[in-house]
């Protein structure tokens, strides 16, 4: 979700430029630095961005710069005029100094009004056009890096599923060398007349019951071409996220059943690299 656009448009009476920057959020969280004389709009353009972008922390700030020379204030000329005769007139009378009175008749009430622009249909209409183009600048920049994404996303899944494919090799041999391994210590430690092999048998499937890891090699390989599949999907980043913390579960069942060094060792590199998916998956939509 993260991104940048910059969009400038030059136009008869003036130049507008705007300037948009995205960053991972699991909403929509927008901040506009427009002019007040647009904040009518905010609650439109909010609106607007929102269907745009869908997610992520939203920053824009549009610039408009005026080609023509604006006055910024008002003068109330007459009211002016009847406060400069009145000082003027009061001054005469206390025999006081006659100078500057002007800076004291600008200082009075309502002699100067700051000017409320309205806002210009036109001129909006005009900023949204320019808004628009960096929306796409920034749309353009989020599917750069979407791509990227989808390479390391791919790269990433096919050592898990290759792990998988190894583990699945170790593991038709894992249960034959508990089973030696147990009847091994056993004789050894009761010595091997006195095993009751029937009961032993008994005991030995309930306990490789618990550490078989069918169901776990079935489901993780099930959550990976579900990953893969949910990669070609709009918008699908909280799916993403889901879909990984299923994959881990996996992974960590298998971890805990596994008895076996090897195997273990490969479920340590597959949480390795579902660690950088998951951390990825922060950055797609």
């Amino acid at each position: 979700m993260t991104g940048f656009g910059k969009a400038t448009k030059e136009f008869e009476h003036k130049t507008v430029s705007v300037e948009i920057r995205s960053l991972n959020s699991k909403n929509i969280d927008l901040n506009l630095r427009l002019s007040s004389i647009y904040r009518d709009k905010e609650h439109e353009l909010k609106s607007e961005i929102t269907k745009l972008l869908e997610r992520g922390k939203i920053d824009l700030s549009i610039y408009v710069e005026s080609k023509t020379v604006e006055m910024p204030v008002e003068v109330n000329t007459e009211l002016a005029k009847s406060y400069y005769n009145k000082i003027k007139q009061l001054a005469i009378e206390l025999n006081e100094p006659q100078t500057n009175l002007l800076s004291y008749v600008l200082k009075m009430p309502d002699v100067l009004k700051a000017e409320r622009k309205e806002p210009n249909e036109e001129d909006w209409k005009d900023i949204l056009e320019v808004i628009y183009s960096a929306i796409v600048s920034l749309n353009q920049f989020r599917e750069d890096e979407g791509r990227s994404i989808e390479k390391d996303f791919m790269d990433r899944l096919s050592i898990i599923a290759d792990s998988l494919e190894k583990i699945k090799e170790h593991d038709v041999a894992r249960i034959q060398s508990i089973r030696d391994r147990i009847r091994k210590n056993l004789e050894e430690v009761v010595g091997r007349d006195k095993v009751d092999h029937n009961r032993f048998e008994q005991e030995l499937i309930y306990y490789i019951e618990k550490l078989d890891i069918n169901e776990e090699k079935v489901r993780l390989k099930t959550h990976l071409d579900y990953f893969m599949k949910t990669m070609k999907e709009p918008a699908g980043g909280r799916k993403l996220n889901f879909i990984g913390q299923e994959i881990g579960r996996e992974i960590n069942t298998i971890g805990s059943k596994a008895n076996d060094a090897e195997m273990q060792k490969l479920v340590v590199l597959m949480k390795d690299e579902l660690e950088k998916i998951k951390e990825q998956t922060n950055n797609v939509l």
